[in-house]
């Protein structure tokens, strides 16, 4: 009689490769110099809500309104160009608040990537495009979460789109968490570019229009403001 056998490599598939024997991607830590437990990449720490956030940031306005923004392709490659980096998102939510029937501010919820995985925080910004502070929602890492203090963060208050917003110039870094710093110093930066690009510009009030003011004065102009 003839005995149709399975062929051992199909055998040693279905042992090993059915669903309670896949095994999670390991990544190393080159900082820890092991690999992350299973417990540090399902880390998540829940600070704050968005509802919170926007609560806090627009205290003072009479409404807040949400819209969405949608990058075109060359839009995107605007921004990129301006920030220094490219992202894949291609629209964004962006919170409006208003007092006595003028913009207050704007807000922006932002997600990315710390060491291993995404951060999410709000970043506010004021009216003629200067940030107003940055607060954490949820961090996923097993270490940096110092980000969320206010003595780090207030790093950020009344920085605008001319400032560098990065470590070593004008953002004091936190030990053992450099990738946490970078990630939220790069999406406050895009966040005031993204202002200024849909809502100041088009007031007459962005960074085309500064600029064009200071070259107007000339270099003594400047310094001496007038």
């Amino acid at each position: 009689m003839f005995v149709h056998m399975t062929p051992w490599f199909i055998l040693f598939a279905l042992l090993f490769v059915t669903p309670g024997h896949v095994r999670a991607e390991r990544i190393w830590d080159d900082e820890l110099k092991r690999y992350l437990t299973e417990q540090e990449m399902s880390h998540a720490e829940v600070f704050m809500t968005e509802e919170d956030a926007v609560n806090m940031i627009f205290a003072k306005s009479d409404s807040v309104r949400k819209e969405r923004l949608d990058l075109s392709p060359e839009q995107k490659a605007r921004v990129e160009s301006r920030i220094g980096w490219r992202f894949p998102e291609t629209s964004f939510e962006i919170y409006v608040g208003e007092k006595g029937g003028k913009v207050d501010g704007y807000a922006m919820v932002q997600n990315t990537i710390g060491k291993h995985k995404p951060m999410t925080y709000m970043v506010g910004v004021d009216a003629q495009g200067r940030c107003t502070n940055v607060e954490l929602l949820v961090f996923r890492e097993a270490r940096g979460s110092e980000v969320r203090t206010k003595r780090f963060n207030v790093q950020y208050e009344g920085k605008t789109v001319f400032d560098p917003i990065r470590i070593n110039k004008d953002i004091i870094n936190i030990s053992g968490a450099t990738m946490s710093v970078r990630s939220m110093s790069a999406g406050v930066k895009r966040v005031l570019v993204l202002i200024d690009e849909w809502y100041l510009k088009p007031q007459g009030i962005g960074s085309d229009t500064v600029q064009a003011r200071k070259a107007e004065k000339g270099f003594f102009g400047s310094l001496f403001d007038f």
